[in-house]
């Protein structure tokens, strides 16, 4: 019988092949529990993330070094088993969720590439790692941005002509009022924001002061946009509509107001890439 050697570059396309599976496969299952955990905010937000993570990887793939050594793919390996291990014996999904995106990625990063190969994936790494962070933040980071969103909602109803009286967190009107909470803080989308922001620098060439720009723009974005939810919300408590309070709160309104922001970052985007597309073209008409 012949023995069969296998190239180097027949090595290296199996090795894609197998990564892009497992990668496919882990998308797949996080997607699935997802939608299982009835929390619509993250399932737009991780379909987003992952796509665009998947297409930067995908447009690197000729360039990144597939080289990964025993003790990394064991590790590596050992976080994706985990993780797997853990989402089939969810009872409830809380936290897990936003956390594993970024967990999954750095194993499935360990095992393609070792350690040293880890510095090729910072950036989508970063990106899903905002994806997760708002369940990482301390307490009192959280309490400060609540009290800050409090602040703006109730200037925001000040401004637009209504009679209110804010104590912290609690937004008095005449006929009704409302306290945020930890959860209507903004934090969720205030690090989306910023994921965009990551991945839009990731994707397009920008200069040194646009890459400094465009994250202090996202995350000021998605403050602005959920202290205006946080403001309609006690304008609804003061006409006593407790279910349109519920719809914005906890139901599709709350998505609204997330789409909202990533439309207004995009167009901020598209501003910066008309400005850098102009000065080229400026510049190449001169020589």
């Amino acid at each position: 019988m012949k023995s069969i050697h296998l190239t180097p570059v027949s090595r290296l396309k199996n090795a894609q092949f197998w990564l892009l599976a497992i990668g496919a496969g882990l998308i797949a299952i996080h997607i699935t529990l997802t939608c299982k955990s009835n929390i619509p905010s993250l399932l737009g937000s991780s379909v987003l993330f992952w796509i665009a993570v998947s297409s930067l990887i995908w447009e690197k793939r000729h360039s990144l070094n597939l080289e990964s050594g025993v003790f990394p793919s064991f590790l590596g390996i050992s976080i994706i088993a985990i993780v797997l291990i853990k989402s089939a014996s969810l009872t409830s999904f809380g936290g897990f969720l936003f956390l594993s995106p970024f967990i999954l990625a750095f194993g499935l990063a360990l095992l393609a590439s070792g350690f040293r190969g880890l510095k090729q994936y910072k950036g989508e790494l970063l990106a899903l790692f905002f994806l997760g962070a708002p369940k990482l933040l301390p307490s009192l980071l959280i309490k400060h941005i609540t009290l800050l969103t409090a602040k703006l909602a109730a200037f925001i109803l000040w401004y637009t002509g209504f009679e209110i009286t804010r104590s912290g967190v609690n937004i008095y009107l005449p006929t009704g009022s409302i306290q945020v909470a930890s959860g209507c803080s903004g934090v969720q989308i205030i690090f989306q924001q910023l994921g965009l922001a990551i991945i839009f620098i990731l994707m397009f060439p920008l200069n040194r002061q646009q890459k400094i720009l465009a994250p202090i723009v996202a995350a000021t974005l998605g403050f602005i946009v959920n202290g205006v939810r946080v403001a309609l919300m006690g304008v609804i408590v003061a006409k006593g509509n407790q279910e349109a309070f519920e719809y914005w709160h906890h139901g599709d309104g709350s998505l609204i107001f997330s789409m909202i922001a990533v439309i207004l970052f995009g167009l901020f985007c598209w501003f910066l890439l008309n400005i850098n597309e102009t000065k080229n073209k400026q510049h190449k008409s001169i020589f």
